[in-house]
């Protein structure tokens, strides 16, 4: 890279960064919804019959 294009995109280096930054946290952050959401789907029927069993025994 030339000179004079990286004395252009340094004012933005750290914009840069900071934004992989947050991307990075939204993955991480959707990486985790969906995991949740796939256990509850996984585990919803037997979790409602352990509720349902405390209900009928109330």
């Amino acid at each position: 890279m030339a000179l004079w294009q990286r004395l252009l995109c340094l004012p933005y280096a750290h914009r840069w960064k900071r934004g992989q930054g947050l991307v990075e946290y939204a993955l991480i952050l959707v990486f985790v919804a969906v995991v949740v959401i796939v256990i509850l789907v996984a585990l919803g029927p037997s979790i409602q019959d352990v509720y349902q069993n405390i209900i009928d025994n109330l």
